[in-house]
This record gives C-alpha cells, sequence and structure tokens, in this order.
C-alpha cells in the first residue's frame, strides 16, 4: 500500500506538471533541451522550468540534464494545472495564506 494520498498519486507515477526552479538564467533558447517547456527569468537570479513531464523517470532525466550543465537545483514542485478560476497555489496541499499564531 502506498503512503501517497491519492489527490497527488498522479503526479508521482503519471504525467503531471512540474516547476524546477535552478539559479542562474537560461536563454529561452534551452527550452528544446528540456523538451519544450517553459523558461521563465526570474528577477532574482533564478529560472522556473515549467511544463508536462511524462511521468518519474523524465522527471529524473530532465534534473540529471540539469546537473550536467552545472545549474544548481532550488526546488522541484509539482503544479496542477492552472484553472483561471481558482488561485494558483506553490504547493499542493497547503493553503494560499500562511497562518500565524497568536500565542
Amino acid at each position: 500500500m502506498s503512503n501517497v494520498p491519492t489527490n497527488q498519486a498522479s503526479w508521482v507515477t503519471g504525467p503531471g506538471q512540474y516547476e524546477i526552479r535552478v539559479k542562474g538564467h537560461l536563454a529561452p533558447r534551452w527550452a528544446a533541451w528540456f523538451d519544450g517547456m517553459t523558461l521563465t527569468a526570474g528577477d532574482d537570479g533564478t529560472t522556473v522550468i515549467h511544463g508536462t513531464v511524462a511521468d518519474q523517470s523524465a522527471l529524473h532525466g530532465l534534473l540529471r540534464k540539469l546537473g550536467d550543465i552545472g545549474l544548481p537545483l532550488v526546488s522541484v514542485t509539482p503544479t496542477a494545472p492552472h484553472d483561471p478560476a481558482t488561485p494558483r497555489r506553490t504547493h499542493p496541499g497547503r493553503p494560499t495564506q500562511s497562518r500565524r499564531s497568536t500565542t
């Protein structure tokens, strides 16, 4: 029996959307090397690589490519396809606003 929550099982075994953040900026021409994923340079000196990954094997292949070119990995976040009517969450299962303790 798997310990993966049912609502996240498709991110582990099948196709899924991911945001991979690395230190440094990649030119848009690198998108072809990352299977057509979208590259977005951040003001903080990072690049977000976003798109659909076929399965965990493909995700590991993308991470190896990043290692091959020497870019430090900052984060890998599974994301649900964006529905314009629903606020986007950075981390699945976490609220979009942080709660602060009053004690």
